[in-house]
């Protein structure tokens, strides 16, 4: 840990409030505004579509323009689709909801990139736990996210309005902070054209196609879960006091693993954690398969939320392995395509899937991709093992 790492996780914490927040309330005032109900998820959706449609974009910025403008870009676009969501909340406007959190999608790009820029501020061999400490700013997330929720829920004449306000003040102060962050300058930064490897042949690797399921799949299924939860808390007549305290237990889940995840990468290697956290995939279906009361739901969030931290830290980890220095923006925004999509897909059928299909078939469908990807990581084990014996 340096200082300029301690502020860099204290940007991730910033934005988890923003996103632990849109998770929490866009579902809600979705439902409240939407045409149709399984059309609830769609403001969410919209979140996660435009961070999908913005990580090409930011690569190029960031090979442009360096690491600490376009993190600076995203921060304004924040204040700015906040007061947005904030407008159309209060003019009941659902259309101009899920424009704004399109558009947000821009910041969220952005802020996923943090990760991967806490790596260039330190030794390459701390590189697991950079990624782990960065990431366990979304403690602040967990803590502060939910909470904002419910304070600024009624705080203007529309519910939830006041939460966006709110996260305009959040985002100017992560504006501030980054603004004192200096980040070393990218390979090949002010460059136009092409540099390493074609993106296809980066890409094609296989230790970078399991690196990407593992990030994306660890995130849709966690995603899913999480955007359908307080959904189908209120089907089951529980407060949104409780679906708030659920969500805090997640990212708690989430992120407090981070402070010792690098630690157990650098011991027993990255496919066993990787495995671990497919596992507590697993567990998380069993508990939510239990009952529909508030602990149920809890356990179920909880160790969805570690099993996701151990796949996600494990993925961004093993991707490190796949690429050159020059070759590095490129390759950052096509495995983080790959997680936006995924979570694109997952958010839109979260809402229709709560609303339709029920909670117990949401999670049992979740055990197909799981499946798959104990399958990817059996394989790559084994590659791994032959390729050992063959150095020998």
């Amino acid at each position: 840990m340096n200082f300029r790492l301690a502020l860099l996780t204290l940007c991730q914490g910033l934005l988890m409030i923003n996103n632990v927040v849109f998770i929490a309330i866009n579902g809600l005032v979705g439902l409240a505004l939407a045409p149709v109900g399984w059309m609830a998820t769609v403001p969410i959706t919209a979140y996660v579509a435009g961070g999908a449609l913005a990580t090409g974009l930011v690569a190029k910025h960031q090979r442009r323009w360096g690491r600490q403008r376009t993190f600076q870009l995203g921060l304004l676009v924040a204040i700015a689709s906040a007061g947005v969501c904030a407008y159309a909340a209060m003019t009941r406007n659902f259309w101009l909801l899920c424009a704004a959190t399109l558009v947000a999608g821009y910041y969220n790009a952005n802020g996923s990139l943090y990760r991967f820029a806490s790596v260039e501020l330190v030794k390459p061999e701390f590189k697991e736990r950079a990624i782990s400490w960065v990431l366990a700013g979304g403690i602040l997330g967990g803590v502060v996210g939910p909470n904002l929720a419910s304070w600024s829920r009624d705080a203007l004449s529309q519910p939830f309005a006041g939460a966006y306000v709110a996260l305009m003040g959040v985002a100017a102060l992560s504006l501030a902070v980054m603004s004192t962050i200096p980040f070393p300058t990218l390979p090949g930064q002010g460059g136009t054209g092409r540099q390493g490897r074609p993106l296809g042949e980066i890409v094609r690797q296989p230790v970078f196609i399991i690196a990407a399921a593992a990030c994306a799949i660890g995130y849709g299924v966690m995603n899913l879960l999480m955007a359908a939860t307080p959904i189908a808390m209120a089907q089951c007549s529980h407060p949104f006091s409780a679906a708030a305290l659920v969500l805090e237990w997640h990212v708690l889940g989430m992120f407090v693993p981070s402070f010792f995840t690098g630690r157990l990468i650098k011991r027993f290697g990255v496919l066993p954690i990787m495995t671990t956290g497919l596992l507590l995939n697993i567990a998380c279906v069993a508990f939510a398969l239990h009952g529909n009361d508030v602990m149920h739901f809890l356990g179920a969030l909880l160790v969805l939320g570690v099993g996701w931290n151990f796949l996600f830290i494990g993925g961004s980890t093993l991707v490190t392995e796949t690429y050159a220095p020059e070759e590095k923006t490129r390759a950052q925004g096509a495995l983080d395509f790959c997680v936006y999509t995924t979570m694109t897909l997952t958010s839109f059928s979260s809402g229709a899937l709560v609303t339709t299909g029920g909670w117990t078939a949401m999670n049992l469908g979740t055990l197909l991709p799981i499946a798959l990807l104990g399958a990817a990581l059996l394989w790559l084990a084994q590659l791994r093992r032959a390729q050992g014996r063959a150095l020998a």
